[in-house]
This record gives structure tokens, sequence and C-alpha cells, in this order.
């Protein structure tokens, strides 16, 4: 490696850190013999770090320590504390080091993990932690094959159940961790490719028989085989992945044609199958149908339909979706897919248009900025990505570049419109950078042509900054795609040189954008003057020579640049309205950065020559001007810093010793200035000047260190506060700049730009990218002379003022702005020389001190950050220590005697937070540069290439965080020291001062946060204050405060029963104040602890898998563990220690119940806090142990409490703890066949067969006997035996063998107790029902399913013992009547009523018969009670008792509902009601009941004419329900339920006269005639819907609007969306649709014909959707026709890709042609419409037949007569057809124009006076035209030649405007 010369000489030690570096690498040429290991990923970045050599030892044996000690935690059982942490350690371990351990450890490690990670019953708050590191390991997949490592699915599977569908969750017996359900996603996701071969078939085994579309378990199936299904098998395994069930998935998707919610993971699974197995099979059958259904899903607005129906469609996300199209692009069959794709951006083009805004653009954003990213990825994935085991794309599907070619400019026209839109720019800019990487020579010209009149036009901002963000988007491929577009470097000057007018002081976007812009472009472009080359070398191309000279002009540019920036600084002035002046605004803040990031990549760049004009040109501006030094001076300041870090050398050497001189001269001529408080403003210039330039490489300050000492001297101690922070500053910056390890080279190349053109070409380094493996880092390593000039600085200082704060004492006080002044140079000298400052030696605090419980040590392995430890001391002692000594005295002094200096105080809160946190780097600005690292890292990358060639500049930053990154990981003990400042801390965080407090606590939390458990040393503090009545008031908040903490975090929810038992008692004692600030601090504590409590385990059992595996990793290989061995009496101790623990929780746990209880029951507590005591009550309710009686028993008294929250509290406790106390019910197998034979292997019918229909409901075979009940096999699960059986398939045993029910008191655990004599109290249960059937919200209450919960556990625990006591209430209930409270009467009684029916469902036939003998009664009554206000809570009540049960348990139930629901003589309320009780009790019970089905179907055929709107209504609805199962997943399937063709072949008939109505005009112009031209008849039929009409007329009527409700409904819910028959209603739809006089009918019919058109129409039925629009056209009323010329253009929109072949198209255009000829106006302006929207969506093509048809009807004479103003009827259409279809054209480009389009213009200005309507159609159509065409006008007219240009002029301006 060679290190090129530099104008200055660095220490020569500097020089040849990198050398060594590298050649420290070098000697490993095997690194596998090195380390004893191959690693799987080091980290790259650590290999040019300064100490490198240091690093392999530190990480083997920090290697070595973690597999120790985490396998030694496991094997002793100590999984919460010892395992969680060094699972901890060893993400820290990942994070500095990368995976640097073998294949052997990385199996090993991840197999521990996953054991730990689905430990059975595991404390949940420990599973996201184990797995977001077992992740971690797992996300390399390259690393390990499939052969590496295996992991079974069925312990993650078994996790996911207990997470996502925990039985206990919704109780509030288990409290998830937030995100839980992400995280489990997460690591099934990384899992999965490791699952053996045979788990797909058990996957499908187990959750085939969950599939049943009606069914919500559907759904639950649908995500599982989504998460779970291995796609990523080796083509050779394919027979036993995806080849099980992709067919039969397909199916499945194909018969979904309603977007039901599920269908979203059968899409997100056949995307990642596509994804996985790209050349493996062949998609072309689904081609259309996956666009079809992506295109609906946008839900766009299309056509003029009135009623657009609102599909809430998010079936198909934008990602998978994607994913799946890209990976069916390409092979054999990828022209299909690219004419789909084609199609597709065809038609959504016009959305993207900035003037159509709409809820859609976030959807299309998302898709413009996906699509080209996802192509990116799969070409680097084939030809870029290196070779791995995972399965390889064959040859022939990889993209071709014509294939490539195609679809860049398939987007190239969307993009180009969309990235001018106001939401869309920034994702078109993403959109733009991926095409130009995949064709920069289509994309970059297209952009710079729009770019070029941009940056000249100064009237269209908005415009210049979309294109500047998308020129930065391209800038990378701009300069480095040589090869398809050379002349992109040749941009570069002239983009720069325009852009510079940019750099606005007036328009704060644009100047932004701008210097982005620049920088952009700079920080890959040497600014180097390589004109001569071209006189010099021989060897350049014309394009090269070119660009040399063009070369000659970057000093100009930057000379420029520095002009603009000067006159910015100029304008910045601050000018003060409010706020603190000293701070900037935001405005101000971005400008800085952006300011001074831009102006340091152009010095950076520079080359010596241009470097020392620019270096000349600031010197003059910086000595010339002084301005405020808030804004106008931070900003100058900046530019000082950027020169000095692009070369230390020359900047320091020109500007030091001027503001050093002048400084003195101005403290020597103005000796007041030491004692002014506001100092001149040149003399802060000179000095905030002097604080920024210091800011580079400590070694070009060494020779200038005795005038900074002496000029540090002066100004320290300034009175004025701006001047001496300034000061402060200046110190802070020199400490830094000498004792911190720093890199001293940016540049985009390593060497030097000055070498000689001949030897050296900068053009040809623009763009490049930064060698890995050689980066020619140079860093700044502080030398023994820096450190000694660091210590003068602090001898001279820092030491005199610790000795004078030291001699502080009441007899010897400071004023106090001298001692704030004092601290904060003691503050600044910490900041600087922080990483010269090692932590103190002293006693660590051992854990056992803290009361933490573990069996191994918890030290976080050490990290170095220094190449050799260079110590800044304080008297020889260590000065951390000293000013923490300095700073104990300080705080004593200032308690004692001046407490109310605040701002001492919160500087010493800061010293304390410096000393503990501060090393040289802080978090928060590490975690800022993270993060701005990777979005600029993001935006300049080469996704397809490689995306590892990043720019030098980047490279440097990514290695300068690595370092700090180590020394925020340095270790630090938790000594008794740091105890010390804790307790000071924890004072300071509960003194009197609110200020004070805040900061103290802000420092605590971070302590908290830094140091495990260091809390629990204040945790006696913290209860005791909170629970004594004497607490000083500030001193309580404070406390309260401490407890609350910050963030998430907070003392109370700490997992950990010690915690809590002392805190929670503490807290809800702690009522000694009633002021409302602090009542709402407990409020705010008591939120947070019910919003993140985690349930904290209480017993954790380590699994012997667990074990094995931890045994495995300690005996593991190189490095061995440490410690390495365990004895078989260490691990006997751990079990004792996991048994001892898991007691020890299990006691604490009941102590912390029985205390709360106690409290609430000693009645010293006010009802506030009495209330908080039974809140934080309810958190501690759990599902593995019982709650124990005294809470059981507080509870259930609380039942009839005075104050309803505490009731709610108690209900929802009351029935938590039943289902505690449910006793197991025991299952038996059974056979689910019941002899029938089952289907062979792998053939699956779903819907009704021989085999399930033994579990249908059959009136034949009912259990109305003692007897059949016994015999008969419920089957509650509503979905068994839809789709398949389970393997095992299990129901509830039989009678005798359940769990006894009659109980007395004697056989009851004490738990029980409480409730049963509570319940068995009649008085109790009397005033019980009194204040459940209390209302709360008048008109706002529903149906509360926590007291159904509630009644439900306590009639299945203890069977109808209670019922006695609550049957009189019910019945009284049920039957109130009264106007006020009939309402929340009854539904009390429901609520009541459905537990009890739904407990009963394990009691015998005597106790159900009993139950059902007077149930029945009661409800047969109640459905005849039914008013508008309990209508809802009915519906549910019936939903509740029917829902997951076996229709024939229910038999009696459903045998009442079908008892007429429609009686004669009740109100249609009434009947309407009923309906509504049948609807929601039979939806429940899906499938399963056909025979009730088709006798409610036989009932309600007399009721479909029904004289009232709302039992038609719910009639249609019902309809709706019942034909919701006559579907088939495949054409063999059968089902038993009414099939919807039986019942349209019963109501066409009578439905059929409708379509030859004729509607009457209402006054429309031309006459109504027939298809053939005659006359209609006169006495043609009208429909005339009043009081004269014939009755058999109005019954058609009424039950056309049932079908119509009932089509309505049904095409929103059916699967099968247009099935053949419904097509027989669409002519009557279409007839009816322009009804006037009856607006139901018109409003039935128009949403009817909205449904119609927006559903997806399978081929197979699209010749029935032709013929149907053909019958139509030969309707004698024209209002039809004017109806499905609006259904064509929609339907054929969202029905796009099936309708896009030849014939459809052929016959659509025809039917359009034809109707353009129409005899009435209407009908050919509509045809006009739809053909304009049919070709706009690129459906029809404009070919030249269609234009001479046109062309050829509008010739056509009209003239006329000479007595009469009439014309020939005839030709007048046909010449209007010719206008009309012109016109057409023109409307179908509303945002360019064709070549075609101006002569089409000049034909429609010949028939601007024509006869009416043709002259009306002519000026619309130009109105429209000048109205679209406007924005783009400049561009548009160069299509017009000049005469049609003034031809056009005439026609757009209206001539009354001149009037």
């Amino acid at each position: 490696m060679t290190l090129h010369r530099k104008k200055w000489r660095l220490s020569e030690r500097q020089c040849h850190v990198e050398l060594a570096n590298f050649t420290h690498y070098q000697k490993m040429e095997d690194r596998e013999e090195a380390l004893g290991f191959k690693p799987q990923k080091d980290k790259i970045y650590n290999k040019f770090l300064p100490y490198v050599e240091h690093i392999d030892d530190e990480s083997i044996a920090a290697l070595a320590e973690i597999k120790g000690n985490l396998a030694k935690a496991v094997l002793l059982r100590d999984i919460k504390v010892g395992a969680t942490f060094w699972v901890g350690q060893l993400t820290r371990y990942i994070r500095l080091y990368g995976m640097k351990f073998s294949k052997e450890d990385h199996v090993l490690f991840i197999k521990l993990l996953f054991e730990l990670t689905t430990i059975p019953d595991l404390e949940l708050s420990l599973v996201p932690k184990f797995a977001s590191q077992l992740v971690g390991l797992l996300k390399k997949q390259k690393l390990l094959t499939r052969d590496d490592l295996e992991l079974p699915w069925k312990p993650i599977y078994q996790l996911v159940e207990n997470v996502a569908y925990s039985p206990y969750e919704h109780h509030g017996l288990q409290l998830f961790p937030q995100n839980m359900e992400h995280d489990l996603k997460n690591l099934v996701n990384y899992c999965r490719t490791y699952f053996p071969v045979s788990a797909t078939q058990e996957m499908l085994d187990e959750w085939r028989p969950l599939l049943c579309p009606f069914d919500v378990t559907n759904i639950k199936a649908v995500h599982y085989f989504e998460y779970f299904l291995p796609t990523d098998l080796p083509p050779e395994y394919h027979d036993k992945g995806f080849k099980l069930w992709l067919d039969e998935f397909l199916n499945m998707w194909h018969s979904y044609q309603n977007a039901p919610t599920w269908e979203a993971g059968l899409v997100r699974l056949f995307a990642r199958l596509a994804h996985d197995t790209i050349g493996y099979i062949d998609w072309c059958p689904h081609v259309s149908m996956v666009f079809n259904r992506f295109i609906r899903s946008f839900n766009l607005p299309v056509g003029m339909q009135k009623v657009q129906v609102g599909r809430s469609n998010n079936t198909y996300d934008i990602g998978a979706t994607i994913t799946w199209i890209v990976s069916m692009m390409g092979g054999p069959n990828g022209s299909m897919v690219q004419d789909h794709i084609d199609s597709f951006f065809k038609a959504l083009q016009s959305f993207f248009h900035p003037s159509n805004l709409g809820k859609w653009n976030i959807k299309l954003s998302g898709l413009l900025m996906n699509f080209p990213k996802l192509v990116v990825k799969r070409i680097h994935r084939e030809r870029y990505k290196k070779k791995d085991w995972l399965s390889v794309i064959p040859e022939e599907y990889k993209l071709k570049d014509s294939e490539i070619t195609r679809f860049v400019k398939s987007m190239q026209p969307v993009v180009s419109v969309s990235m001018f839109s106001k939401y869309g720019s920034h994702d078109s800019a993403i959109a733009i950078r991926h095409l130009s990487n995949m064709r920069p020579e289509l994309i970059i010209p297209d952009l710079l042509e729009k770019m070029y009149p941009a940056m000249e036009n100064l009237i269209e901002p908005h415009r210049l900054i979309a294109c500047m963000n998308c020129v930065v988007a391209v800038s990378r491929s701009m300069l480095s795609a040589r090869k398809w577009y050379p002349e992109g470097r040749s941009h570069v000057l002239p983009l720069l040189n325009l852009a510079l007018p940019g750099i606005d002081p007036n328009d704060f976007k644009k100047c932004l954008v701008t210097f982005q812009m620049i920088s952009t472009f700079v920080a890959q472009v040497p600014i180097v003057d390589c004109s001569e080359a071209v006189f010099i070398r021989n060897d350049l191309s014309e394009e090269e020579k070119e660009l040399c000279s063009a070369t000659a002009q970057f000093e100009d540019f930057v000379l420029l640049f520095l002009d603009r920036v000067f006159a910015l600084i100029e304008n910045s002035a601050q000018e003060h309205t409010h706020g603190d002046p000293t701070r900037l605004n935001p405005e101000q803040t971005m400008m800085e950065v952006a300011l001074s990031s831009t102006f340091t990549s152009v010095l950076l760049q520079c080359s010596t020559p241009i470097y020392e004009s620019a270096l000349s040109r600031l010197y003059n501006f910086i000595t010339t001007s002084v301005y405020e030094s808030n804004v106008g001076g931070r900003f100058a300041a900046n530019l000082c810093r950027a020169a000095a870090k692009a070369n230390p050398k020359a900047a320091v050497d020109k500007f030091l010793p001027l503001f050093c001189k002048k400084i003195k001269d101005l403290m020597a001529e103005h000796e007041e200035y030491k004692t002014e408080e506001h100092l001149d403003d040149g003399f802060l210039w000179n000095l905030l000047m002097l604080s920024q330039l210091v800011r580079c490489n400590g070694v070009v300050l060494l020779p200038y260190k005795d005038e900074l000492l002496e000029v540090l001297q002066l100004i320290l101690h300034l009175k004025c506060v701006q001047g001496y922070e300034l000061a402060c500053q200046l110190m802070r910056y020199i400490l830094r700049a000498l004792t911190l390890h720093y890199p001293l080279d940016y540049r985009s190349v390593a060497g030097s730009f000055d070498r000689p053109v001949s030897e050296y070409l900068a053009i040809n380094d623009w763009a490049m990218s930064g060698d890995m493996d050689d980066l020619g880092m140079k860093w700044h390593i502080p030398s023994a002379d820096e450190i000694a000039f660091a210590q003068c600085l602090m001898d001279h200082i820092l030491q005199p003022e610790l000795e004078k704060i030291m001699s502080l004492s009441s007899s010897n006080p400071m004023d106090k702005e001298e001692l704030l002044q004092r601290l904060n140079i003691t503050l600044e000298c910490l900041l600087g020389a922080g990483a010269a400052l090692p932590v103190w030696k002293s006693t660590s605090v051992s854990l056992s001190s803290l009361n933490v419980k573990t069996q191994v040590p918890m030290e976080r392995f050490p990290v170095k950050s220094v190449k050799e430890s260079l110590e800044v001391q304080y008297k020889g002692a260590n000065l951390r220590l000293e000013v923490v000594k300095t700073m104990k005295h300080l705080l004593k002094y200032l308690m004692e005697c001046t407490e109310d200096d605040t701002k001492s105080l919160s500087k010493l809160i800061k010293i304390y937070e410096t000393v503990l946190f501060f090393y040289g780097a802080s978090k928060q600005d590490f975690d800022a540069r993270w993060k701005s690292l990777h979005s600029v890292k993001e935006a300049l990358e080469d996704k397809m290439r490689d995306r590892r060639k990043h720019i030098r500049a980047l490279l440097v930053d990514r290695v300068v965080l690595q370092q700090e990154m180590r020394m925020l990981y340095g270790i630090r003990d938790y000594t008794d020291h740091h105890q010390d400042i804790l307790f000071d801390l924890y004072n300071l965080a509960v003194s009197r001062y609110g200020e004070v407090r805040k900061k103290a606590q802000t420092v605590l939390m971070q302590c908290f946060q830094n140091f495990p458990y260091c809390y629990r040393c204040i945790l006696g503090r913290v209860s005791e204050s909170l629970a004594r009545k004497d607490t000083p008031e500030k001193q309580f908040k404070g406390t309260l405060y401490v407890v609350l903490g910050s963030g998430k975090r907070c003392l109370a929810t700490k997992r950990s029963w010690e915690v809590i038992g002392q805190l929670w008692p503490a807290i809800v004692q702690a009522q000694q104040s009633e002021k409302p600030s602090i009542l709402r601090v407990v409020d705010d504590i008591i939120a947070k602890v019910s919003k993140n409590l985690e349930s904290p385990g209480i017993e954790i059992k380590a699994s012997s898998s667990c074990l094995e595996a931890a045994r495995r990793l300690l005996a593991s290989g190189v490095p061995l563990a440490n410690p390495s061995k365990l004895s078989d009496s260490e691990v006997k101790l751990g079990e004792e220690f996991e048994n001892k623990c898991n007691e020890s929780n299990r006691r604490l746990y009941i102590k912390v119940v029985e205390d709360l209880v106690a409290l609430v029951n000693g009645g010293t507590l006010m009802w506030k806090f009495s209330q908080y005591c039974i809140e934080l009550l309810t958190l501690l309710l759990r599902h593995d142990i019982s709650t124990p009686t005294p809470a059981v028993e507080l509870f259930t008294s609380n039942l009839i409490h005075d104050s309803i929250y505490i009731r709610k509290l108690s209900i929802a406790s009351v029935s938590a703890i039943l289902k505690q106390q449910k006793r197991k019910h025991p299952k038996v197998v059974v056979d689910a066949f019941k002899g029938v034979p089952p289907p062979p292997a792998r053939t699956f019918l779903p819907g009704s067969r021989r085999d399930n229909e033994w579990i249908m409901y059959n009136s034949d075979q009912l259990p109305d006997s003692q007897e059949k009940w016994e015999a008969m096999e419920f089957v509650d699960k509503t979905h068994w035996g839809y789709y398949c059986w389970p393997k095992e398939m299990k129901i509830y045993a039989k009678q005798l063998e359940q769990p006894k029910l009659d109980r007395v008191e004697l056989e009851l655990l004490d738990v029980e107790k409480p409730i049963f004599v509570k319940m068995s109290d009649s008085v109790f249960v009397k005033k019980f029902i009194d204040v459940l059937s209390l209302e709360e919200n008048k008109g706002k209450d529903k149906f509360r399913n926590k007291h159904l919960t509630l009644f439900k556990g306590l009639f299945r625990n203890y069977g109808d013992t209670f019922l006695p006591h609550f049957r009189a209430h019910i019945v009284e209930l049920l039957s109130d009547r009264s106007h006020e409270h009939h309402d929340s009467k009854q539904r009390c009684g429901m609520e009541i009523l459905a537990g009890v029916v739904r407990g009963s469902k394990h009691w015998p036939y005597q106790k159900v018969s009993a139950l059902w003998d007077w149930v029945i009664p009661i409800l047969r009554t109640s459905l005849d009670n039914i008013t508008s206000e309990t209508m809802r809570d009915w519906g549910t009540f019936f939903t509740v008792v029917s829902e997951s049960r076996d229709p024939r348990r229910l038999y009696r139930f459903f045998e009442l509902l079908l008892d007429k629901p429609i009686q004669e003589g009740s109100s249609s309320f009434e009947d309407s009601s009923r309906l509504f009780a049948v609807q929601n009790a039979l939806v429940q019970q899906e499938w399963r009941v056909p025979e009730l089905l088709h006798r409610l179907l036989g009932f309600l055929l007399s009721y479909l004419s029904h004289r009232y709107k709302n039992v038609r209504d719910r009639v249609g609805s019902l309809l709706s329900n019942i034909f919701l199962y006559d579907y088939k997943i495949r054409s063999e399937c059968t089902t038993k339920s009414p099939h919807r063709l039986d019942f349209v072949r019963r109501v066409m008939p009578q439905l059929e006269p409708l379509k030859d109505l004729v509607l009457s005009d209402n006054g429309n112009n031309g006459s109504s005639k027939e298809e053939n031209h005659k006359e209609t008849p006169a006495t043609s039929e009208k429909m005339e819907v009043d009081d004269d009409e014939d009755e058999d007329r109005k019954t058609t009527i009424r039950m056309c609007k049932t079908v119509l409700k009932w089509i309505s409904d049904g095409l929103g819910r059916m699967f099968t969306s247009t099935t053949p028959e419904l097509f027989l209603f669409l002519p009557v739809i279409c007839t009816l649709e322009s009804e006037t006089k009856d607006e139901e009918l018109k409003a039935d019919c128009s949403m009817a014909l909205a449904c119609f058109s927006q559903a997806l129409i399978q081929e197979t039925n699209v010749h029935v959707c032709l013929e149907t629009i053909r019958e139509v056209m030969g309707l004698k009323s024209w209002h039809s026709r004017v109806a499905i010329l609006g259904y064509i253009q929609v339907m054929v929109f969202c029905n796009l890709f099936t309708m896009n072949q030849t014939k459809y198209q052929k016959e659509i255009q025809n039917f359009v042609l034809h109707l353009i000829c129409d005899d009435q106006v209407e009908v050919r302006e509509m045809a006009a419409i739809t053909l304009s929207g049919l070709l706009h969506c690129g459906f029809l093509d404009m070919d030249t037949d269609m234009l001479d048809h046109f062309e050829l009807l509008s010739k056509n004479k009209v003239k006329k007569r000479k007595h009469s103003d009439s014309v020939p009827p005839d030709a007048l259409i046909k010449r209007h057809a010719g206008v009309l279809g012109l016109s057409a054209l023109v409307e179908a480009y509303p945002y360019d124009v064709p070549g075609f389009m101006p002569q089409v213009l000049m034909d429609l200005s010949n028939h601007v006076n024509d006869p009416q309507p043709i002259q009306m159609t002519v000026k619309k159509t130009l109105s429209n035209f000048r109205r679209t065409h406007h924005d783009n006008w400049h561009d548009h007219k160069q299509m017009f030649t000049d005469d049609q240009l003034v031809i056009l002029t005439d026609l757009l301006v209206s001539p009354t405007y001149y009037a």
C-alpha cells in the first residue's frame, strides 16, 4: 500500500498506523490459523481501527467468556437473570465483532437459544429477548446450510399458539409484552428455512381441518400456512414441499372472488413461493387473475357512476404482490407477464398525474417505489450475488437484457408523470434511482431534458425541487455508467453551475435541495483541474478530452459557490422576534447542517491550488466581516471548521495566529472586557471563529500551544456569559483534537489530488467506490506531546477551578455567577478530554447486596478503544474520581448554604452525568449519525450490482462509528463510587426545586439503564418515602416521578416479585397530598403499570433439551468455554436454586396479593387509592396459579360496590377467576368417518360429503330423549369436517366422566367458596342484578360480553346451583316494558340468560331439558317484544347463544326461531326483528344446518313482495346469508345448502316483464325508439308507480326491490361473485335504473348496478356477460342502453386483464361504436364517454381504422331545408357520432398530445358552427382540452405547426374576453 505525500508532514507515527493495520491483516492470510477457527463472518470495519492487533485476542477472550457463562447459567438453571444477561453479551459481541465464531459454535448458539425461546411456560417477557438474538444468528442464511442445521417446527408452533390464540389473554390472566406477535412472526420467518423436509406434510395435516371459509378459523389456518410453510426447499424435495399444496391452494384462491380478509395470507404465501422457486412453477394460467385482483385492490374511481362501492380491500399487500409479479417475469412466458405490466401501468398512468389526488395516492406511491426496487433485487440475485447454497434460478428463466429494457420503458412514462405530484415525488425519485441503475441511458437523458428548463425557469420552484431530488437520486449511476451512458459525466459542471442560484435565502426548501444536490455530486467528484491532460496525455477519448477541458471551470464554480454562501450568511443575520435568541429555530438548524456539510464536502474534494484560492476568498470574507454570533457568526464559523478539516495545516497557519492576535489585542486595549456583561460583536466573532477552527488535527495545534493557553487564560473568566461559554467551547474542542482517535482524511480517493496529470487523472475517479481491501485510512492517534499539552491545559485550567470549589464553605462562600462559570469550565474539560480519562478503579458492588439471585458472574467483557493507554491525570490521581470528590463537597455546600442556586445544581448534575457516561462519544450523537449514515448509504448505493461498493467517505464514516461504538461499549463496572453518585442523584431527584429534580431524574434513569439492577439500592428509600405520612411534599413528588420513570420504563413494572411486593403497597398508600398535580403523577404511574406490565414468571423450569444444548456449548471446541466444566454437585445445586426461586416467587406473589387486599379491607385508603389498589390486584390475576382466597372474597363482594369502575374491575376479575377455577373436561377420540370409507389420500372435497352428514342438523335424528342425548356425539367446533377431519378427532367424553356439577359447599376448594356463598345469597343476587341493570350511557350501551362471560363461568363451574336465585330476576328483566329503562333491564336479562345457556354446555340431559322448558316461553314472549332500542342487543344475544355450539344441542332454540318468523297481524318492525334473530342465530351455524336453510327459504319465498321496506330489506339480507353456502372450492364439490340457480329460476319469470318497460322521458330531447329505428307505439307501457297502478305491478316491483337488496348484499359477501344466473337480472336493473318516480327503486338499482359493474368476472362467465350486454342493447328503453354503457366502462376496468383479449376487445368495441350512432343523443354521448375511458385505460387502441371511421361519419353533409329549421335526423346523428368519436379520441389523452391529436383538433374546429348538439360537443371538448393541457402547454405546443397553433388559439380564447 502506498502512502501518498502530503503538503505537510504528519507525525511519522500517525502515517504508519494504517500500514501497520494492513500488514497485520496481510500476515494473517489464513485467518483460520490465526484464530484457531474459521470465523463465520468477521466485522470487516475492525481491520481499519488503529489498534487492530489487539482485537483478535480481545474477541477470543470475550467469546470464551460468553460461551462458558451462558452455558453455565442454563445448566445452573439461572434462566431469568444469568442467561438473559449473557444472551445480551452475545448481542453486544455480535455488534462489535460480527459473527466471529466457528460454524460449530454458531450452530450450538442457535440450538441453545432455540431451546431457551421454546421452554414450555417460560416467562413471556423473556421470549422476545431470546427470540430477537436467535433471529440475529439466523439472519445470514448463507452461512448455514440445511445440512448444518435443522430446527423442529412444533415447539415454535406451540409458542405462537399460546401467544396469538391464548385462551387467557382476554381474561387478563396473561399480560404479553408489546410487539410480541411481531417478534414471533420474525422468528418463524427465519427458522422456516431450517425446518425438516417432512414438516410440510405435518403442517398440512395439522391445519387443513381448520379451513372453512365461513369460519374465523380459516384466518388462523391461512396465517399458519403463510408463516410456517417452507417454500425454499431444494428442487429435489419439491415433491415434499409446495407440490403437496400449491394446486389445492390456488383452487382455493381462485374460488375466493370477493377479497375476504384471509386472501392476503394466501397472496403473501404465493409471493414467497414464487420468489423462492423462480423457474420451477408455471404461473401462466394465473397471471391475468393476479393483475386483475391487484388493480382492483387500489379501489380507483372509474366511470361516471353515481354510486361508488367502496371495498375495504387491503388484501393485496403492495410488497408481496409485486414480489409475486417480479418472480413471474422472465423465462419462456416472460413476454406475457411483461404485456400485463405494460397494460397495468398504462391503465394506472393518469392516476399518478399531479392533478389527481385521492386516498389511492399512498398505495400507488408504494407501488411505484417497490416495483423497480424488486426488479433490481432480482437482477442482483441472478447476476451479481455471490453464489451460496440457496437454490439457483435456472439459466433460461433469468431476466434477459431486452426484458429489463422493456420493463424500464413500461415504467418510464408513469415515473415521469408522478415525479411532480405533491405526495409522490420522493417515491418517484427512489423509483428513478432504481430504474437508472438498470438503464441509465433511457432514464437520465429524459430527466435532464426536464431538469434544464426547470433550472432556467424561476416561476416554478416545485418543478425545480422535484427535478433536483430526482437528479440527486440518479447521481451515482449518471457518473458511474460510463459504458452505457458515457456522456453522463459531461453534465456535472453545467448542473452544478446552474444549481448555484438555488442557494437562495428567501426559499428555504429550494436552498436545502440545492445544498443536497451540490454535496451529493461533489462527494463523488474530485475537484481537480485536469485541463492540462488534453495537451499532455495521448490516451484520452474525445469524451474524456471534453471532460478534462470542462474541469477548468471547477475553480470558478468553487469561488462562485463561496460567494453565494457568503451572501446567504449576510442574509441570515438573526432577527429576534421571540424565543431564546441564542438558539436557532428549526429552519436555521437545518440550514446550518446543510451549509456546513456541503461546504466541508466541497473543500475536502478540492485539489490544493483550488483549495488555496477558496481559502484566500474565505480569509477575505472572515477578516472583513462581522455579524452577530447567534446565526451569521455560527454559519461563518462552520466555514472555518470546514477549511480546517479539509487541510488543517494550511487553515490553522492562516487563521489561528490572526484570531489569537486579535483577541489578545482587544483584551489588551479594553480592560473593561473582563467585567462587561455584553461584549462587542467583533470580539465574539473572532472568538467564535477560533473555537471552530481548532476542531482539526491536534498535531497542527502543538506549535501554537503557548498562544492558545495564553488566550484561554485571558478569556475563560470573562463576565459575559456568551464570552466565557465560547471560551469553554474552545477549550473543549482543543482537548478533543488532542485526545481523540479520529480519521484525518474523508476524501473520495485515498491518494493525493496534487499528483501530475501524466501520473493521475482525476476524472477516472469520479463516483469511484472505496476499496475495502485498501481504504487508505489515516488516523489521528494522540501522541505523547498532545497528551502532555492536554495535561498542561488541565493543570493550568481545571486544577485551580477544582481547588477553588473545594475551598468553599459557609464561611468562605462564592458568588453564584462565579461558581456557575467554574462549573462550566469543569464540565467542558471533561467533555473535551473524556477519551483520555479512564474510569476509576474501585470495589465493585456485588449483586447479592442488591438482592439479585444469580448463579454466574455478571460482568461485561472489556472493550478497548485506544491504541495505547494514555491518561490525563489530576495531581497524579484519577481525574474523574477527583472531580466526583469535588462535586460531592460542592453538593454538600449547596444543600446547606444555597439550595436555591438551581443553575449550579443543574450544572453539577450534568457533570455527574458526564463523569458517569462520557468517554469520548455520546450515545445520542452516535444514534443520530448511525441513522444519517444509513440513509445516505441507501441513497447512493447501487443495489443492483454490488451493494457494498460505497463511496470512500461513507466507509470512513462507518469505521469511525465502529470506533465510537467501542467507546460507548467500553467496560463500566458498578462500583461503590457509582453507588454514592446514584444516592446523590436520588437526593437531587427528590429535592426542593422542580428544575433540579427533572434533570436529576433524567440522569438517574440513565443510570438505571446502564447499570443493571442498580435501582434496587434506592428501593427502600423510595417505598419508605411513599408510605410515610410526614414526607415533605416536594420530596414526595420527586419520589413519585422517580417511580414513574421515562418512556415505557417504570420502576413499578419491573419483572420481580421483590420489587412489586415493595413498591405496589407503597404506591397505593401514597395518599399524603390531594394536590391535583401530585394525583396526576400517581394516575400516570397506575396507567403506565396497566399498559406496560408483563406478567412476571412464577415458575421457570429449564427443559432437559435446553440443558443438553447448554452442555454441548460448554464442551465445544475453539475457543474453549471459560469456564469449560461444571461438576455434578454444581448442577445439582442449580436444581435446588431453581426450586428455591420458584418457591420464593410463589410466596412473594401470595404475599403481595394479600398485602394489597389487606390495604383495601383496612379502610385507611381514600376511595381513589382503594380503586388504584383494586386495579393493581386485577393485574395480578394469573392463569398458572390460583388467586388467593382473600382476593376472591374482595372481588366477589365488590360486585355490588357503589363505584361503577370498581364494579367493572370486579366483574372482569371474577370472570377471570372463574376461568382459573374451570375444571378440566375430559375428551375421547372418535371415528369421524362413521363407517363411510375415507376419501383417497390427498383428495379433499370441501363441503357436504357422506362422511360429514352425521354432524349436520337433521330433524329426524334430534336428541329429544335422554338415551338419544347421551348417545349423540356433539361437535361444537363449526369448522370440523367441512374441509377434512383432524387426524385425531376428539369430542367431550360422556356425562359420567365429566366433573361433578351439583356440589355442596364442603366439596368446594377454599378459593371457590367465596363465590358460592355470595351467589347463594338471594339478597346479594338481588343487589347484584340491580346494579347490573343500571344504564351507563343513555342510548350508547351495548350488550356486554364481560357480563356474559361472568355468568357463563358461573353456570359452567357450579351447574344450575344458583339458577333458582336468578330465575325470577331474568323473567322480570326480560318482561320489563317501562319506557325509560326497558332497554337496560332487558339487556341485563339477555346477558344473564345467554350466560346460563352457554354455561349449560356440560349439563346432563335432565338439567338441559328443564332449562329449555323454562327458556323457550320466555324467548317466545321476548321475540314479540323487541324494540328499536333493544334490537341490536337481541341480535348479539342470538349470535352468542348459537356461536360454537353443535346445532343439535340447541335444536329447541332453532325450532322456536323458525316457527313462523313473519306472522299475520304483526307489525313490520316485529317481523323484521324476528327475521333478524333468525339471521343472527343461523349465521353462526354456517354450513351445518342446510335443512333449516331450506325450510327458511321455503318460508321466505311467500314474502318476497312484502308490503314493508324493512321486512323486504331483512328478507334480502337473509337471502344473501342462505345462499352464502352455495359455494364450491372445486367443481366436484357439493353442498346441501339452497342453490342460487333454483331461486333465480323461481323468481325470474315474475321479473321478466320489467325488462320491456319504457320509462317516461321526463322532457329529455330525442324520442324513444326501438333499435330498428321504428317509432314506438304510443300505447307503449309506461311505468307509473302510483296509487292507481294495478296490484300485480306493485307486487312485482316490491319483489324486485327484495331481489335487488339480495344482489347488492350478496355480491359483496359471496365468495363467488358474478355467477351466470345473476346476469339474468342485469337487463331489469339497467331498465329500472333511470326510474324517477320511485326513488327507493332507483337507489336500489343504482347500488345493484354499481356492485355488478365492480364485481370480478371469471373467464368462464365472460361470454354470459357479453350476451347480456347484447340483450340490453336490444331493449326498448334507451335508458337501459345508457346504463349498460356505464356498466361496460367500470366492468372492463375492474376485469381489465380478463377482458384484455382480442376477441373480447373487438366485441366491446363493436358495442360502443354501434351505440355511438344511437338515435338517442344521451346514448351517443354516454358511448363517447365510455369510448374515451376504454381508450384511456389502454383497453382499446386508437388505430387508423377507428380514426378513419369517425372522420368519415363526421363528413356527413347536413343541409338546412329552405322553409324549416329541422334537419334530416339520420345525417345529423351520423355527423354527431363522428364528432363525438373524434372528441372521445381527444379526451382519452388528457395529459399528453399524441401525434394524431393536432389533426383531430383541426378537424373538430371545422364543426364549431355546426347545428346543435354538435356545436356544444365541440366547444366542450375544446374547453376540456384547454383545461387538462394547460399546465404543460410549453411542452405540448411543440407538437403543433404554427398554422395549427394560430387556429387553436383562436378557438381556445373566448371572443367575449376582449369584448
